[in-house]
């Protein structure tokens, strides 16, 4: 049998996924849960947006869907890839941030997706990605451990070297360059996977998916009850400027949304309300804020952490 594209079936499971990921945030976050918003794109194609905002826990959490289609793409994906040129394409993919509230738990982030352009005549050019990272403000080693012992317990049946490629890969794209500082801690992140043909390739972007709530919620539900004060306020507000600093300049979905047209409203609902930057400024010498850099914001095996 042909190990040809099923199209629908990946646009089932994200939308599935979308439902799961917004049920289960609501049902933590206590409030009224998410406005939905679906919209249409002009040059084809559309979405289903769903924001939490100012919640009990998540000051912002945005869950994307999209399908987009054109008759052809950006230049800046047919720079990367020249194959690409006089393709159609359609594009699927559920994108979420969260940041809470409460500085002790960390932003988080997950992307899973899809692609194809094809054109007649011609065998489709198609490839998933997607990923997850975290990011930290006040850092706790055995959350760290948790997240990426979850991420690798996904990868571990597709093979012992997904994991480490994969985490080794997401801390290389998740790295602002102009900083020379990683994001966070990173987490998976992987694309143009089609190697394994359609149906393996399928399931691991499900698996990954489906793993993302299990190595979020327990940080949650851990750090949700942390007392903090005006300085750990300030001092999330400061780091959500890396995050935005990356979304804008670095991220790959964010760039290929805004240059193909994309609904600006959705791409842009991962930046955070609230943010701060400083000039030049340096976290005191053995303070909490300085052990996120010296600990966390650090090349680092997680796996070999003790605890």
């Amino acid at each position: 049998m042909k190990d040809t594209p099923d199209i629908q079936s990946v646009k089932d499971y994200l939308l599935n996924l979308q439902d799961q990921i917004c049920t289960r945030l609501a049902r933590v976050d206590g409030g009224d849960g998410f406005a939905q918003d679906d919209w249409e794109r002009a040059q084809g194609g559309g979405g289903r947006s769903r924001v939490l905002e100012q919640g009990a826990i998540f000051e912002k959490a945005g869950v994307n869907f999209s399908h987009v289609h054109g008759h052809q793409l950006p230049g800046s994906a047919t720079a990367a890839r020249p194959e690409l040129a006089g393709r159609s394409f359609e594009a699927l993919g559920v994108s979420l941030v969260i940041h809470p509230r409460n500085p002790y738990i960390p932003t988080s982030h997950a992307n899973v997706r899809f692609f194809i352009a094809e054109k007649p005549g011609e065998d489709p050019v198609w490839w998933f990605g997607g990923g997850y990272d975290l990011t930290p403000y006040y850092g706790f080693e055995e959350d760290a451990v948790h997240w990426h012992r979850t991420a690798k317990a996904a990868c571990e049946p597709f093979g012992a070297e997904v994991y480490p490629r994969y985490k080794q890969w997401c801390d290389e794209y998740f790295f602002l360059k102009h900083r020379n500082e990683p994001r966070g801690i990173g987490g998976l992140f992987f694309d143009d996977l089609n190697a394994w043909g359609f149906e393996r390739s399928f399931a691991f972007l499900r698996a990954v998916g489906d793993s993302y709530l299990d190595a979020y919620l327990p940080i949650v539900e851990k750090r949700k009850d942390t007392q903090y004060g005006e300085r750990e306020r300030d001092f999330q507000l400061y780091r959500r400027g890396r995050y935005v600093e990356f979304n804008l300049v670095y991220d790959r979905g964010t760039l290929f949304g805004l240059q193909s047209g994309g609904r600006t409203e959705s791409i842009l609902m991962s930046l955070p309300p609230l943010v701060k930057w400083r000039y030049d400024w340096q976290p005191e010498p053995g303070s909490a804020e300085a052990a996120l850099y010296e600990k966390f914001l650090q090349p680092r095996d997680w796996l070999e952490t003790s605890l």
